[in-house]
């Protein structure tokens, strides 16, 4: 048409008696209340589900007249002041007590990750690590922890994906309107909005300051989009995980530094600081930099620093592990070293990996944190390993890198319908009661045929849905209604009765979604009988840069479309968090088969299990905490010695043989009701096992005992008395490092080879201190049954006296003296450490000297 057509929006006014819908659509609290969403979503469902479920951009576009409808609606206004009054207890119920020794007043717990993911509403997420982030949050908001978050706002979060015939995938990116987010601008005490200055290489980046509500939590967000910056700087977080190495080091330095500085100038003091996954951690470096403005010198502000920090690591592979090079960390950080008042060389070895010349910022995490942890006990054994060189005279099994299993939110992944029956069967505050035996003993108490009813609602839903997006894809794709008939003749909502297995995450390759297809003939002859058929539901995303997990993608559609397999494999597009709950709450099996020990948790397989849906999968991450002979089923890892091939020819082998004589046949011995009461028996043990043990609830009060009040402890013993307590480790570490290579162990007794049962033990050896005094190290031994690995097993530890120095000797003689409690053989070590009172971890500065 002629002429120039301008946009105009005209947003609906809200009804006095609904006005505080907009404060509901401002507070993701609504993410895990399915009653707040239902209230949005009954005024308009179309309109609902156009706008991406979120609250805030439906009241900017829907009719003014359903408002004004609903605001003399009495059953809406009932539905509506329900949701109100659940909203207002939630937000009133009062922080969590506090314990002796543990949190205090004015204790503040500040959480650090590149991505949070809470909802499809708030698309600033990839993944797993964001929806744990988000998870995290969640469960910080329900027990009313002093607790903010910091993470970046993207313009552009994750891609939108489509598959096309040939089983390409077309990554799109739309840029989010910030007005459309439940998110507002952070003011400043004189009503201007909050901007922080962070220095890059000649210039000066600005940033502004976001909050998101989580319930009761904070989440602050930096947005450099900005008139005031350039372009290139505009573009610094506008894509989650964009750009190339200079952008990624931009947007960590943005989201480290600009983080720390953001919350300064909100005057926020953190007393706890957590690092989510490595991207995060130059806060390091501009905690260090406030704390030397303050008057302390390098040495002394690392200990402060590092003393009330945190680093929770995500990745099992060494290489998933961000570094840049020596020339690149010079170049953005030379004008720190001056504030520093150090060689440049001395920061960047806070970072060096001593494997590369690379500065790696999991080092960096490591060296500028004392409390380190993987996200499951597999998992931080494998962290220990691949940090094993940070600490290089102690054994990976003695260094400080611990786990806590990642747990996930109940109210956000856990079924309405599993919500209500278990409100009816466990009474009411069964959630808080999970691990009492009664509770327990009600879920194997609920009747076999409520259980049953319950699952088959919630996996018509999942197929209605599958169906949908399927039928888009298709129709997209200009494929025909005959051959859709057929692609969809086992997903039929009416009909749920087909044993469904879903495979829906990451398409990287070491998570190995074409395993099923390692012997395609046995497959065939699984999943096409007539009378027993199996429906195979696959969706994810590969990374647009990963080429083989795209491979992969291009895989499962090229066997979906084989004649043998048609309507038994269905590739699902446009993997996304509405998509995932459905597939995890609405299978009948969950599978999982990553490279035993790459699969650092594996959340999706605690959602999946705390619906009834029940896991078939790898002894990795969770599963292997989580699998009890019971409640699923085991793939167990095949030799390591074995090379790719082999190892995913044994394991499909053992996947094959699970199918079809366990899986298959359990699921179709169907009994005179209609269902398999086997089945039925197995999904209460998964439920009954995996909801206790693996919510955020229980992970948010692991980090907070094991992390995050002995960390606010240290922070008070290192900073009184204007940091008295972080002077004296700096120097006293100092001294020990000096005198360390100097420092020998001998032995002075004569060792037996032979006692009786009930006989005494006398050992006796002598240590050069070098400088050191008898109290600045430790002398131990180890004793237990010998073992393969060269570690006592049943070992136990006793700790030598000193005696004072040998005479004529700059030596310190030990003794120790004890009698042996067991019989056979054993075997026993002396060891010697550095040791003072206030180190965090015992083993902290890796050194060790072995007789």
């Amino acid at each position: 048409m002629p002429g120039t057509a301008y946009q105009l929006e005209i947003n609906p006014r809200l009804p006095s008696r609904l006005a505080r819908l907009e404060e509901l659509a401002n507070n993701l609290w609504y993410t895990w209340d399915r009653s707040t969403r239902n209230l949005f979503s009954r005024l308009h469902p179309a309109l609902w589900h156009a706008v991406g479920h979120s609250p805030k951009a439906f009241l900017k576009r829907v009719d003014q007249q359903r408002l004004v409808d609903a605001a003399e609606d009495p059953v809406f206004l009932g539905s509506y002041n329900r949701v109100l009054s659940a909203f207002d207890t939630y937000l009133a119920e009062t922080p969590r007590s506090e314990r002796a020794g543990g949190l205090v007043q004015g204790d503040l717990i500040a959480y650090f990750c590149a991505e949070f993911g809470f909802h499809e509403s708030l698309p600033i997420y990839s993944g797993g690590l964001g929806i744990l982030a988000g998870d995290h949050c969640k469960a910080a908001s329900d027990v009313t922890l002093p607790f903010v978050g910091v993470g970046l706002l993207y313009r552009q979060g994750y891609f939108a994906q489509t598959i096309d015939n040939e089983g390409r995938q077309h990554a799109f990116y739309t840029d989010s309107d910030f007005d459309d987010l439940p998110i507002a601008p952070v003011m400043r005490h004189d009503g201007f909005e909050l901007r922080v200055s962070v220095e890059l290489p000649q210039r000066h980046v600005i940033v502004k300051v976001w909050k998101a509500q989580v319930g009761k939590v904070r989440l602050f967000l930096l947005d450099t989009d900005l008139e005031e910056n350039s372009a290139a700087d505009r573009n610094i977080a506008h894509r989650l995980y964009g750009g190339d190495r200079h952008t990624r080091i931009e947007q960590e330095i943005v989201l480290g530094v600009g983080g720390v500085r953001a919350l300064n100038e909100m005057r926020l003091k953190p007393t706890v600081w957590h690092i989510n996954e490595g991207h995060a951690a130059f806060l390091v470096l501009e905690r260090m930099r406030q704390l030397t403005l303050q008057g302390l010198d390098f040495a002394t502000a690392l200990e402060a620093m590092a003393a009330n920090t945190i680093f929770t690591t995500h990745t099992a592979v060494p290489a998933g592990h961000d570094h840049f090079g020596e020339d690149m960390i010079r170049h953005y950080f030379d004008g720190w070293c001056r504030d520093l008042k150090i060689n440049c060389d001395d920061l960047i070895a806070l970072g060096r990996d001593p494997e590369s010349r690379d500065f790696n910022m999991t080092a960096l995490a490591v060296r500028g944190t004392r409390f380190q942890n993987g996200v499951s006990r597999i998992h931080g054994g494998v962290s220990s390993q691949i940090c094993a060189r940070l600490w290089p005279q102690v054994e990976h099994v003695d260094n400080p890198v611990t786990y806590v299993t990642n747990g996930v939110h109940l109210p956000t992944f856990l079924s309405d319908e599993w919500h209500e029956l278990f409100d009816r069967q466990l009474g009411p505050g069964w959630s808080q009661r999970l691990a009492d035996e009664e509770c327990q003993r009600g879920i194997y108490a609920i009747p076999d045929h409520l259980l049953w009813s319950v699952h088959q609602s919630i996996k018509a839903q999942m197929l209605h849905l599958v169906r949908f997006r399927v039928t888009q894809q298709h129709a997209r794709n200009h494929g025909s209604e005959a051959h859709l008939d057929r692609m969809l003749k086992l997903a039929d909502p009416a009909n749920p009765n087909v044993l469904t297995i879903g495979f829906a995450r990451r398409f990287a390759t070491y998570k190995r979604a074409t395993l099923l297809f390692e012997d395609l003939g046995w497959l065939r002859e699984i999943v096409s009988d007539p009378k027993r058929p199996v429906l195979l539901v696959f969706a994810g995303k590969a990374h647009p840069a990963d080429q083989p997990g795209q491979d992969y993608l291009r895989r499962v559609t090229e066997i979906a479309r084989m004649p043998e397999f048609e309507g038994h494999i269905l590739l699902v597009e446009g993997y996304d968090l509405h998509l995932a709950r459905r597939l995890v709450s609405g299978v009948d099996v969950w599978l999982n088969n990553p490279v035993y020990p790459l699969e650092a948790c594996g959340t999706s397989g605690m959602k999946a299990g705390m619906n009834g849906v029940i896991n078939l999968a790898v002894l990795d991450g969770w599963w292997g905490e989580g699998y009890d002979g019971k409640n699923g089923w085991a793939i167990k890892p095949a030799s390591a010695a074995l090379d790719e091939a082999r190892r995913n020819h044994e394991e499909a082998r053992t996947l094959y043989e699970l199918l079809q004589d366990s899986v298959v046949p359990l699921y179709y011995n169907i009994g005179p009701a209609g269902y398999s009461p086997g089945w039925i028996a197995m999904a209460k043990q998964s439920i009954a096992s995996i909801l206790p043990r693996f919510n955020a609830t229980r992970m948010i009060g692991e980090y907070l005992t094991k992390f995050y009040e002995p960390a606010a402890q240290q922070w008070r013993r290192y900073a009184q008395f204007e940091f008295a307590g972080a002077r004296e480790v700096a120097n006293w570490k100092a001294k020990v490092r000096a005198a360390w290579n100097g420092l020998s162990v001998r032995r002075i007794d004569n060792p037996l080879r032979r006692i009786a049962f009930g006989e005494n033990l006398r050992f006796e050896v002598a240590v050069n201190l070098n400088g050191l005094t008898a109290g600045d190290v430790i002398v131990e031994l180890l004793l237990g049954r010998p073992s393969d690995g060269g570690r006592p097993e049943q070992g136990q530890s006793y700790r030598f006296q000193d005696e004072g120095p040998i005479a004529g000797s700059s030596e310190h003689r030990y003794v120790l003296e004890f009698t042996p409690e067991l019989c056979g053989k054993i075997e026993y070590r002396v060891r010697v450490y550095p040791d003072h009172k206030l180190l965090t971890h015992r083993f902290e500065m890796g050194m060790m000297k072995w007789l």
